[in-house]
C-alpha cells in the first residue's frame, strides 16, 4: 500500500513514478488511482498525513516532505532522498521572516511577539531551544500577507525566494531545509517481501530523477581521433566504444549533462564526429 501526496506535487510524483515504469491513473475527485502493478495499491491523501499514515501502518510506504516526517515526529524508515518539487529539482527551506521595515534582525528579537506559520511544532520546538517565548499560530494559508498587521513574523517554506521579496520581506533564520523522502512503515521493512517491493521502487525513482538532467549521446567518429575527443571533451569519460564495419571508423555512446551538450556538439563535428544523436533518458541506474 502506496500513499502518494496530494496537492502541489501529484503531478511531479505521477509523471516521476511514469518515468521509473508505474502508470498512476486517477480522477480530479478520486483518491484512489489506479497502478499498472498488481503488488501495488494507493491512495493520494494530503502530504502533511502521509508519514502519520505510514507510522500507523496503514501506507506501508509513501513520499512526503521531510519537514512533515519532522513535524509529526513520526517513527519511519526514511528509505532514500528524492529531490524533486512541482517546479524543480531543489531543495525547499522553512524560513523565518519579518518585513523588510521591521527593526528586527534575530529571532531572539521576537520574544513576546506573535508567528504565524503551518508548521507549528517545529518552529515551537525552534523557538524553545532558543529559550524565547514566542505566541505560535497556525496559519491556514496566504502566511505572507499576515505581517505586519495580523502578526510579527512568518515561518514558510520558499523555494526560489520570489515570493518572500514580492511580499516585502527579509529572511533573519532558516529553520530547516527539505526535500521530498521515501518513507517505510518499520514492520512492513522487516517484511522480507514487503522491503524488496520498496527497494525496487526507491531504485527506479532514483534512476528516473538521476535521468531527468543527462541525455544520452551517440556518434561516428573515426578510430583516429578518438584520443583527441577524450582529451579535448572530458565529460566524454568512459564511453561505449563499437567498432564499425569500415575498419578506420568507431562507433562512440556517453550519458552527460544536458547542460552541456550545445558545448559539446559543435567541438565534436570539428573533431570529425559524423551522425551525431541525442536521446533522452528515463532512468540512469548507477
Amino acid at each position: 500500500m502506496l500513499g502518494l501526496p496530494k496537492g502541489s506535487l501529484e503531478e511531479s510524483t505521477i509523471s516521476l513514478f511514469a518515468k521509473a515504469g508505474w502508470k498512476i491513473s486517477t480522477s480530479s475527485r478520486s483518491y484512489k488511482p489506479s497502478i499498472n502493478d498488481a503488488e501495488l495499491d494507493g491512495r493520494f491523501v494530503r502530504g502533511q498525513e502521509v508519514s502519520r499514515y505510514v507510522e500507523h501502518g496503514f501506507f506501508d510506504c509513501g513520499l512526503c516532505g521531510h519537514d512533515w516526517v519532522l513535524e509529526n515526529e513520526s517513527d519511519v524508515v526514511e528509505v532514500c532522498d528524492l529531490i524533486y518539487s512541482r517546479g524543480s529539482n531543489k531543495k525547499s527551506s522553512w524560513v523565518l521572516c519579518v518585513p523588510e521595515s521591521s527593526p528586527i534582525k534575530k529571532p531572539e528579537q521576537l520574544a513576546g511577539k506573535r508567528v504565524a506559520t503551518e508548521l507549528v511544532g517545529t518552529v515551537r520546538r525552534y523557538f524553545a531551544q532558543k529559550g524565547v517565548k514566542v505566541d505560535v499560530e497556525f496559519s491556514w494559508g496566504a502566511t505572507e500577507v499576515k505581517v505586519p498587521d495580523l502578526v510579527d513574523a512568518i515561518v514558510d517554506l520558499t523555494e526560489t525566494g520570489n515570493s518572500i521579496r514580492a511580499n516585502k520581506l527579509r529572511i533573519i533564520d532558516t529553520l530547516l531545509e527539505t526535500n521530498t523522502k521515501f518513507i517505510a512503515n518499520k514492520k512492513s521493512w522487516a517484511n522480507p517481501a514487503k522491503r524488496k517491493k520498496i527497494e525496487t521502487i526507491a531504485l527506479l525513482l532514483r534512476g528516473a530523477l538521476e535521468a531527468e538532467s543527462k541525455v544520452g549521446l551517440k556518434m561516428n567518429l573515426p578510430k583516429a581521433s578518438l584520443k583527441a575527443v577524450v582529451k579535448a571533451l572530458p565529460a566524454l569519460r568512459n564511453p561505449t566504444i563499437s567498432q564499425l564495419s569500415t575498419p578506420k571508423w568507431i562507433a562512440l555512446e556517453t550519458i552527460i549533462d544536458e547542460s552541456v551538450v550545445r558545448e559539446i556538439i559543435p567541438q565534436l563535428k570539428a573533431l570529425g564526429a559524423e551522425g551525431i544523436v541525442e536521446y533522452p533518458l528515463n532512468k540512469v541506474v548507477y
